[in-house]
C-alpha cells in the first residue's frame, strides 16, 4: 500500500496514545511526529511543515475542561494556518471540543478511538490541507493585507515596510483591534528572516507565576511539572521574530527581567545557569499611552527606549472614514473564502450602515460583524439586520469623548449583551479573559449580584 506524502504530528501527554497512533498512522502517511509536551509544539512548527495535527485537550491532572487545548489550538493555527488541526477528547467533553470547531478546528474524534473512523477524519483533514495549501499559492502576499487610502494609515504602513529592512525593535501602538497583529506580521513577512519563525505572545493572557517559563523556558526539574527541558518562546524564535502583544499589561516587577534579555540578547532558562545566546527581531504592541505609563511609573523608562527604537501608530477607523467601504469589501472577500461560499454582496442599506457606525471596535470589529453576516445572509445579499449594528448614539459619535471613555462603555455594553459571561465578552472585544478583567478592574466595572 503506497503511503501519502504528508506530515501528521500527533500531541499527548500519554505515551501509550502516543505509540498507537504512530502505529496506525505511519502505515498510510509518510513522516509522523511525536510530542507529549505542546508548549514544544511552537518549535516543531518552525523547523517542519506539518500538514495535520492531532491535538489532546487536556494534559495536567485535575485540570479536564479543555482549556488548554482550546489554547494550543490557537497557538498552532496563529504560527502556522495552512496546518489543519484534529481535537482528540475524551467522551464527556464533546462541548469542549465543539467550541474547538468555532475556534478553527476541522473536526474532532473521540478517545479511545476506532481505527478507521480515525484514518478517515485524517484523511480528510490532509485533503484539507491541500486545498488550503493550493488557495495560498495563488494568492499573492499584497492580498492578505489591506492598507487602504487614509494617509495615516499609509504613512504607518510605508514607516513598517521600510523598518523591515533593519533588525530596530520596533513599538506599535493603537486602539484595540486597529491591525497591530497585522503590521508585525507585515514586517516580518518584508524582511530578511519571513522564511523564519514568527512568534505571537499575548502577554496580557500569561499569569504572573508562568511568566518566566513560558518566555525564558525551563530545565527538567525547575518545578513540580517540569518533566522535560523545554525551550521559551524567545528560543522558538531564534533567527525570526517574536511579536510580544500587550506589553504595557506586564507587571512592574517582571518588566526587569524582560529588560534584561532584551538588553543582553541572551535568555537563561529556569533552573539554568547558562545564558543562551539570541538572535531574535523584537516587535511589541499596546493599546497603552506608554509614555504616560512611564511618567505614572507603571512601566520601567528603560525598557520603554529599548522597544522603542522605531515607533508606529496605527490609526482607528474613526480617523479612516475613507476607508470604511473598502475595508468592508476586503473582509467579505475574506470570508467568502473562509467559508467557500459563492458571491455575496452587501445591500445599500447595509453600506449605509457601514459608512455610519462608529466602530469602537475597529477592525476587529467589523471583521466580526462581516463574519456573522455571512454566516446569517439569504439570497447572497447581506442585509443591515444580518450584521446586527446598534443604533449610535450622539455620545459615541462625539469626537470630544476621552478614549478611555469610549473603550469602558464599549466594554460595559458588550458584557450586558451576554448577561456579563466573561468568555463570550472576551472573544466579541478581542482580549484574552485575563485582559478584560485587568479592564473591568481599570475602569471599576463590577458584575451584579
Amino acid at each position: 500500500m503506497k503511503k501519502t506524502n504528508a506530515n501528521i504530528l500527533v500531541i499527548d501527554d500519554q505515551e501509550d496514545i502516543l505509540f498507537a497512533a504512530k502505529m496506525l498512522l505511519k502505515k498510510h502517511f509518510e513522516t509522523i511526529f511525536t510530542l507529549n509536551n505542546p508548549k514544544n509544539v511552537i518549535q516543531l512548527l518552525a523547523e517542519n511543515d506539518i500538514d495535520v495535527v492531532l491535538l489532546d485537550m487536556n494534559y495536567r491532572i485535575g485540570f479536564e475542561d479543555g482549556r488548554e487545548g482550546l489554547y494550543f489550538l490557537k497557538e498552532i493555527k496563529t504560527l502556522s494556518p495552512k496546518t489543519i488541526v484534529i481535537l482528540m477528547t475524551a467522551f464527556g467533553k464533546v462541548e469542549t471540543a465543539v467550541e474547538g470547531l468555532k475556534n478553527g478546528a476541522f473536526d474532532y474524534v473521540l478517545k479511545p478511538w476506532e481505527n478507521e473512523k480515525l484514518l478517515e477524519t485524517v484523511k480528510q483533514a490532509v485533503d484539507e490541507s491541500r486545498k488550503t495549501r493550493k488557495k495560498a499559492e495563488k494568492e499573492t502576499p499584497a492580498e492578505n493585507y489591506f492598507i487602504g487610502e487614509s494617509k495615516t494609515i499609509q504613512k504607518a504602513y510605508s514607516l513598517g515596510e521600510k523598518v523591515a529592512k533593519t533588525d530596530a525593535n520596533v513599538l506599535i501602538l493603537g486602539e484595540n483591534g486597529t491591525g497591530k497583529f497585522v503590521m508585525a506580521h507585515y514586517i516580518h513577512q518584508n524582511s530578511d528572516r519571513k522564511n523564519n519563525a514568527f512568534v505571537h505572545v499575548d502577554l496580557g493572557s500569561l499569569n504572573d507565576n508562568i511568566f518566566e517559563s513560558e518566555l525564558f523556558g525551563y530545565a527538567k526539574g525547575a518545578f513540580t511539572d517540569a518533566k522535560t527541558d523545554t525551550a521559551g518562546r524567545f528560543e522558538n524564535a531564534q533567527n525570526g521574530t517574536i511579536f510580544l502583544d500587550e506589553i504595557g499589561n506586564v507587571p512592574l516587577h517582571l518588566q526587569s527581567k524582560l529588560l534584561q534579555v532584551i538588553q543582553t540578547k541572551t535568555v537563561t532558562r529556569l533552573g539554568e545557569s547558562k545564558a543562551r545566546p539570541l538572535d531574535v527581531r523584537i516587535i511589541t504592541a499596546t493599546n497603552l499611552n506608554l509614555k504616560e505609563e512611564v511618567n505614572q511609573k507603571y512601566f520601567r523608562e528603560d525598557l520603554y527606549y529599548r522597544i522603542n527604537t522605531m515607533e508606529i501608530t496605527l490609526p482607528s477607523l474613526k480617523e479612516r472614514k475613507e476607508d470604511k467601504i473598502p475595508l468592508a469589501q476586503f473582509l467579505l472577500e475574506k470570508m467568502i473564502s473562509k467559508y467557500d461560499r459563492s458571491e455575496i454582496i452587501f445591500s445599500e442599506k447595509a453600506l449605509e450602515q457601514i459608512e455610519k457606525h462608529a466602530w469602537n471596535g475597529n477592525i476587529r470589529e467589523m471583521e466580526n460583524r462581516i463574519e456573522r453576516a455571512v454566516i446569517l445572509c439569504e439570497n447572497n445579499t447581506i442585509s443591515a439586520s444580518d450584521l446586527d449594528l446598534e443604533q449610535i448614539t450622539a455620545f459615541e459619535n462625539r469626537d470630544d469623548i476621552p478614549l478611555s471613555d469610549r473603550e469602558k462603555i464599549t466594554i460595559e455594553k458588550v458584557l450586558a449583551k451576554h448577561d456579563y459571561n466573561i468568555s463570550k465578552s472576551a472573544e466579541e472585544l478581542g482580549l484574552s479573559r485575563a485582559a478584560l478583567y485587568r479592564r473591568m478592574e481599570k475602569y471599576t466595572i463590577k458584575i451584579p449580584n
